[in-house]
């Protein structure tokens, strides 16, 4: 049985990301970002746009990048596929706390993901 793709309203897509509706907006015009929208022009968002803005907003607000160097950090990424499938590890090189923060991040993935 396949499951069917969820879809986010804007407000929803912001709560769950923990920005302003502005932002996602924001983050639209400026990424060139596309949303399907309704006959009366409502945005509806899919999980590709999900993860796409959750990855600029990693990027820009926890990895401190600018605008431009977000748009070359995401070009640069967008020809290698991500495996949902694939284990995860962290390097043991990394501080403590950005490996803490990875082990979170990764359990409240896998809990979504479950939740979908």
């Amino acid at each position: 049985m396949r499951m069917q793709k969820r879809q986010f309203r804007i407000g929803e897509l912001a709560e769950y990301l923990g920005v302003e509706r502005f932002v996602i907006r924001f983050w639209e015009k400026e990424f060139n970002l596309r949303p399907t929208r309704s006959e009366g022009g409502q945005r509806f968002y899919e999980e590709r746009d999900l993860e796409r803005m959750q990855k600029i907003k990693q990027l820009l607000y926890e990895e401190g990048f600018t605008i431009a160097g977000a748009k070359k950090a995401l070009k640069s990424k967008k020809d290698k596929p991500i495996v949902a499938s694939q284990k995860t590890t962290f390097d043991e090189t990394l501080p403590e706390n950005v490996t803490h923060r990875l082990k979170t991040i990764k359990k409240k993935l896998l809990a979504l993901r479950q939740q979908l």
